[in-house]
């Protein structure tokens, strides 16, 4: 999978307008209706945030059964973004392994829902 090229230089002020946070995964569910092969994750970003959903097209790697319990990182400050029939409120994240199938990313220690990235 070739390399994308770096993104221009921006200032601390403007990533940190970008607000990542880790949350845990409570529910994990099939997607049947996404054009993708995708999953519904419920997370639980803990207060001030509450829980939230997700749409992630992270079927390759992972099943639904290994996700409930796991702690991702998520952008919570995007606008909520409809896909077919699911509004999806946060962005999970992850990066392409060799093929582009999506390894999410989160703490490798457990820290409290809500943290904040820095």
């Amino acid at each position: 999978m070739p390399q994308e090229k770096v993104a221009p230089r921006v200032d601390v002020e403007r990533f940190f307008e970008v607000d990542i946070r880790v949350g845990t995964i409570v529910a994990a569910d099939p997607f049947p209706e996404a054009r993708k092969p995708a999953y519904k994750l419920t997370i639980d970003f803990g207060d001030p945030i509450g829980v939230k959903r997700s749409s992630a097209q992270i079927t390759v790697h992972y099943t639904l059964d290994t996700l409930v319990g796991r702690q991702v990182a998520a952008v919570v400050n995007f606008a909520p973004r409809r896909i077919g029939p699911f509004t999806s409120e946060v962005l999970v994240l992850g990066f392409p392994d060799g093929e582009g199938a999506v390894v999410l990313i989160g703490p490798d220690l457990e820290v409290p829902n809500g943290s904040r990235l820095y």
